[in-house]
């Protein structure tokens, strides 16, 4: 079974280079051609284009930046559905609309291939830690043919979400709120600390080890403690996209979601204030 891998950023970087080591087989393409030359020199073979790479491989791993990147790789006879075998999956890693994954895999069943939808929740560390965590959505024979891949990609945990493609994504969003909203919380919390005069650190750690013994608040609470913005593991321009994809999706169906409208004020005042590559955390500098 050949492998494919589109999207070389920081995210896709380390998962590319997982399944590379776990397989030992992997094609890759990406616009920019350099950042492919460290897996190449591991074995990977680079593609000149999204079609040929599709035309070579039995299942295609893509994560890009967002909706409109991934329906560029994904439609047109250059594209994805168009070129992958009959019986092919296309596993998409990418933060996007629910309603792009569901036009997406309706595009896929024209070409009688699969969709399915997995965005990751973690950042670069975690999938050199192989501690990513999957969410997947889509047709069941498809999940299954994907998940062991997943597992090698860095998953500690993959949880299937439902048959629908777009369940994944929604959850993915839900999720991504649940976690600026933590950034936010404890961004204003060690404000709060400092400024009345005691240790943070220790605040924190006390916090940590017991009522928020949990990741999000252990490595960004550390994060925020040093003020690491730089180099960004997630950066703040990508906060931003998410944040509205998930105010979009909320719209869409009638939801209320008055932090996420506060939250997404802040990032934009952010990244026009010139933080837009710095890491989301530095969502913190708007409080000084």
């Amino acid at each position: 079974m050949k492998l494919g891998f589109i999207g070389l950023g920081h995210l896709g970087t380390p998962i590319a280079e997982n399944l590379l080591a776990n397989t030992k087989q992997l094609y890759v393409y990406n616009r920019t051609t350099a950042k492919a030359q460290g897996l190449t020199e591991k074995g990977a073979v680079l593609c000149k284009s999204v079609k040929e790479l599709a035309s070579l491989c039995d299942i295609v791993f893509s994560i890009v930046s967002d909706d409109a990147a991934l329906k560029q790789i994904t439609s047109g006879n250059e594209g994805i559905a168009a070129n992958l075998k009959a019986g092919g999956i296309h596993v998409c890693i990418s933060t996007i609309l629910p309603a792009t994954a569901k036009e997406l895999s309706a595009l896929h069943r024209q070409y009688n291939n699969y969709y399915v939808a997995s965005p990751v929740m973690g950042r670069p560390e975690a999938a050199r830690a192989g501690k990513l965590v999957f969410l997947v959505s889509g047709d069941e024979h498809a999940i299954e043919a994907a998940k062991t891949l997943l597992q090698q990609a860095g998953a500690a945990s993959v949880w299937e979400i439902g048959n629908e493609p777009e369940t994944a994504n929604v959850a993915k969003l839900c999720s991504n709120l649940l976690i600026i909203s933590a950034i936010e919380a404890m961004a204003e919390g060690i404000h709060l600390a400092e400024k009345s005069g005691i240790d943070a650190a220790k605040w924190m750690n006390v916090l940590t080890q017991t009522l928020f013994n949990a990741p999000i608040y252990i490595n960004y609470g550390n994060i925020l403690l040093k003020k690491a913005y730089q180099p960004a593991g997630f950066s703040l321009r990508l906060g931003l996209k998410d944040v509205n994809l998930m105010l979009e999706q909320a719209s869409s169906v009638g939801a209320n979601v008055p932090f996420g409208k506060l939250l997404q004020k802040r990032l934009k005042d952010s990244v026009e204030n010139e933080l837009a590559e710095y890491d989301w955390t530095a969502i913190a500098l708007a409080l000084k």
